[in-house]
């Protein structure tokens, strides 16, 4: 089961680019709008995951206690939201590959401070040296791939 977990995170990067340019590709055929491409998007992805539910059989009843929510435990929503919106309308005007470089610090950055503080209950992870040398790499590799090309030509 773990290979299959390593494997599936492979697959959903691999996926992300890919996302971003279907969703631009649908901007432009719906009139330019990135907000409603982001919605229609989303509307996909609602009813893909209902039929997932529907026939694994989730149960259904859970969603009854909604109303026993904290308004944050909601705020996932919101969040994709923000991700499909922003890469729809960034991955043009910056390129695929810069813009998730710089998607990929800010996602470094923030679970490295997850993992220390254990933010919402997640366990807790010392930031080590090799971690900490892993962050520095992956910001070198998004200063290489946003000012490569500057750097390259001198």
């Amino acid at each position: 089961m773990h290979y299959f977990n390593l494997l599936l995170a492979l697959v959903i990067g691999l996926v992300i680019p890919l996302q971003a340019a279907v969703n631009n590709q649908l901007k432009g055929v719906i009139g330019g709008s990135t907000v409603l491409a982001a919605f229609v998007s989303f509307l996909c992805g609602t009813i893909t995951l209902g039929l997932v539910a529907l026939f694994s059989g989730e149960p259904w009843r859970g969603l009854g206690r909604l109303g026993q929510t904290e308004w944050w435990q909601l705020a996932g929503g919101p969040m994709g939201a923000l991700f499909v919106f922003g890469t729809t309308l960034l991955a043009p005007r910056l390129g695929v590959a810069a813009m998730l470089a710089l998607i990929i610090c800010g996602q470094i950055a923030s679970s490295l401070m997850f993992d220390r503080f254990g933010v919402l209950g997640l366990p807790l992870r010392e930031i080590s040296t090799p971690r900490l040398i892993g962050a520095a790499l992956v910001v070198a590799g998004v200063l290489l791939v946003n000012f490569g090309d500057r750097i390259g030509r001198g």
